[in-house]
């Protein structure tokens, strides 16, 4: 009989490549705890058959983990296919959150394998190769993913969808306080709308680069490489931005550049 993770696995997949979604996963294919929850993500690459480009954080502020009913931040994949590049138009069909959400993106040079002693920040950043800008379109394939639960939503890909890998910034970056960077986004669409909200690394766990630490070491105890060429997107660091079809969003950051996307029904 197949392993049950594989098949929640292409459950998942399904709904996601259908935009449909579900109520819960069958109850012989939940996953009972964090640990089978990693376990069902990590058969998302085989069941759908795309390779991993990076990695995700969601939750990464408390008023996030609240929302959601989780007790931490989430770690996910990012999967090649659902990311694009700099003004990349993404379509909003079947995507139930409907929301954009600038982050602070590390590219990485080197690879971080599993390991007893937890990295610690200075280590992982000298493994990092860029800083980018970064635009996460967040979805989940549950109708109610506020109350899906912790096990769940990691078996979702913790709530992985659509992505966009802005620009690389200047390497002057390596001597900015991440924490206390600002962001302004804009949004513009149809009819005039048109709104703007701030925000600043100190949202993403303190510091874009804690929360990137934290990512590697969660992937290290679950015995995952962080692998050379692979990205991570370290949380919003602002409150998403409300997305209605034909909105452009447009995310500020000052000296690091900035990141686009633009949606469609």
């Amino acid at each position: 009989m197949t392993d049950p993770t594989a098949r929640a696995a292409r459950l998942l997949w399904q709904h996601w490549t259908t935009g449909t979604k579900l109520d819960a996963l069958p109850a012989d294919l939940r996953p009972a705890g964090r640990a089978q929850g990693y376990a069902v993500q990590a058969q998302l690459p085989a069941a759908c058959g795309r390779a991993v480009r990076g990695w995700k954080i969601a939750a990464t502020s408390t008023v996030g983990q609240a929302h959601i009913g989780v007790g931490g931040p989430l770690a996910g994949r990012l999967l090649h296919g659902q990311v694009g590049e700099d003004g990349a138009v993404f379509s909003l069909a079947g995507n139930g959150m409907r929301v954009a959400e600038p982050e602070f993106v590390f590219r990485f040079g080197a690879d971080l394998p599993p390991r007893a002693r937890p990295y610690t920040v200075p280590e992982v950043l000298a493994a990092v190769a860029a800083l980018h800008t970064g635009l996460e379109l967040p979805d989940s394939r549950f109708a109610d993913f506020v109350h899906a639960g912790e096990a769940q939503l990691l078996a979702d890909d913790a709530c992985a969808h659509q992505f966009v890998l802005g620009p690389a910034a200047p390497e002057a970056w390596r001597g900015l306080d991440l924490s206390t960077h600002a962001v302004h986004a804009q949004v513009a669409g149809a009819g005039g709308r048109h709104y703007t909200r701030s925000g600043s690394g100190a949202a993403v766990l303190g510091d874009p680069r804690v929360a990137l630490a934290w990512l590697v070491n969660e992937l290290s105890a679950l015995g995952v490489t962080l692998a050379a060429g692979q990205f991570v997107t370290t949380g919003t660091c602002m409150v998403p931005l409300e997305l209605e079809p034909g909105d452009r969003v447009l995310a500020d950051y000052g000296v690091l550049g900035t990141a686009s996307v633009s949606v469609t029904a």
